[in-house]
Order: structure tokens, then sequence, then C-alpha cells
């Protein structure tokens, strides 16, 4: 597993993202934009920039913010435009088996 970067970075690092972020707060909060809005947004974006981080591998996606696969593709449902996720690769879809034949019944009745 990846391990976070703890480090001070002179150029802001994680003092200067929290900076950001305190101010994007203030600025949302002033604007009236509601807390579930917020939330929304900021899950809709972490994930998505996870997503195009692991070149849309929900498996690497999952493992790298710490949710089940199963969980992440619930919440990524939400995150659909024209049927297709948005950063993130679809499976190939597995050859359909053609359906079974009904049968006739053989019941001999006329």
């Amino acid at each position: 597993m990846k391990q976070r970067h703890e480090e001070q970075n002179p150029l802001g690092g994680r003092v200067g993202m929290k900076a950001k972020l305190e101010a994007l707060v203030a600025e949302m909060v002033d604007g009236g934009i509601f807390f579930e809005d917020a939330v929304a947004e900021f899950e809709k974006h972490f994930i998505l920039a996870v997503l195009k981080r692991t070149n849309g591998n929900l498996s690497k996606a999952a493992e790298e913010l710490r949710i089940h696969r199963n969980t992440l593709s619930k919440r990524v449902e939400k995150y659909y435009q024209n049927g297709h996720m948005l950063g993130a690769k679809h499976r190939r879809q597995r050859p359909q088996k053609p359906a079974p034949k009904a049968r006739k019944a053989a019941t001999g009745r006329g």
C-alpha cells in the first residue's frame, strides 16, 4: 500500500491545501451552499479524480479510497451521464448466450 506523504512542502503542501479548503468552505457558506450539496460535490469530484488517476479501474480506485469496490460502484452510479460513468472505463460486455428455445408441451393431447 502507498503511504501518505506527511512532509510539509515548502511550496504550500498540506498547510497550503488546508488554507485553500478553508477559503473554499467560507466562500460556499457565504454563497448559501447547503452542507448536503457541498458534501455531494466534494465526494463526486474526489472519486472522479481518483478514478482518473487509476485510469478508470474501480478496483484500484476503491483500494486507494479505502472503501469496498461495491460501495464505490454504487456511489459512482450517481455520476453516470448518457449511460457512461464519468472518469471510469467499463468492462467489455460478455457475449450473451442465446436464450433457450421454448419447448413445446409434449403431452400427447390434441
